[in-house]
């Protein structure tokens, strides 16, 4: 990190691929955040009791033992904001992630200055006052306070593509969330979604 700026705090990050970690580390040094990188899931969640990072980055390999990671830190109570980045993505495995506590959603590969945007916004997220709020819909599980901002989108009639550019959310991020609501409000689609939630369906939703 260069000399003359305050570090806005320490990012965590497991990644297998030496190179995508050296550049990754360089580019959040280069935002003023201090890196420190993790070789697995045990010795990052070690550290984690002992302090607490600004934001984790954390590599979901295929056997998806990063899934177990990511509940881990919320058990333990880690509250930081923690990206999830795969090359094996899927909206099942978004949806995953998601219901486990990730804030993002990336997939491989990726730009290096598009991660260090995702972090900073999901850091300033996290910062805002009632970022945990949850928003219920009738007779259905409460949505989180993402969820809810997701179906708002959904409801101005705004495409997935659309939601995430807002949201600086990957496209991937907004369909997991886009399936979860769906899942929780028994929905088959977003067009059946906002007739139950408002009474009336939107012709421009299918």
């Amino acid at each position: 990190m260069p000399g003359n700026m305050v570090s806005k705090g320490e990012v965590f990050v497991i990644d297998t691929d030496a190179a995508s970690r050296e550049q990754l580390s360089n580019a959040l040094q280069q935002s003023a955040y201090d890196v420190i990188c993790f070789a697995d899931g045990a010795s990052l969640l070690s550290e984690a009791k002992a302090r607490m990072p600004a934001c984790v980055l954390l590599e979901l390999p295929p056997d998806r033992s990063g899934l177990d990671v990511l509940k881990r830190l919320r058990e333990e109570n880690c509250m930081a904001p923690v990206l999830v980045t795969s090359a094996n993505g899927s909206i099942a495995m978004a949806v995953d992630a998601i219901k486990r506590g990730a804030a993002d959603f990336i997939e491989k590969p990726f730009r290096t200055h598009d991660i260090v945007g995702r972090i900073d916004a999901a850091i300033d997220e996290f910062a805002q006052p009632g970022s945990n709020r949850q928003r219920w819909l009738p007779g259905c599980e409460p949505l989180t306070s993402r969820e809810g901002d997701v179906l708002e989108h959904l409801a101005a009639g705004l495409t997935n593509k659309e939601i995430a550019r807002r949201m600086h959310l990957s496209t991937r991020t907004v369909e997991g969330y886009r399936a979860g609501i769906l899942k929780k409000a028994g929905a088959r689609n977003v067009t059946d979604l906002l007739r139950r939630i408002f009474g009336q369906g939107s012709p421009t939703q299918a």
